[in-house]
């Protein structure tokens, strides 16, 4: 699958260089995945959750932070809609259309 953009990824680790590791890792298994729907992203990261609309927010360094994903099966893009802090997460008022 390939991931757009983890030039947004890369910028993020910077800034909170915690979570470099995680998001590496979590960029390495999505770039080597084949998933035909959400449920099996979630058997794969199973802290994730479905947000609807094709997105899925995973949680980042113990859930420190928070990645929404939009997922185009057939295509197999994942596109970075948000990442940031749990606490700009919280602030969101319609992940479904991030």
């Amino acid at each position: 699958m390939r991931v757009l953009v983890k030039k947004t990824l890369k910028e993020f680790w910077e800034r909170y260089p915690d979570a470099e590791l995680y998001l590496v890792n979590w960029y390495n298994i999505v770039l080597k995945a084949n998933w035909e729907n959400p449920n099996q992203v979630i058997k794969t990261f199973p802290s994730a959750d479905i947000i609807g609309n094709n997105r899925i927010v995973f949680n980042i360094c113990h859930n420190k932070y928070r990645l929404i994903i939009v997922f185009r099966y057939k295509k197999q893009m994942a596109f970075v809609r948000f990442i940031g802090t749990h606490k700009e997460y919280d602030r969101i008022t319609n992940v479904k259309n991030i």
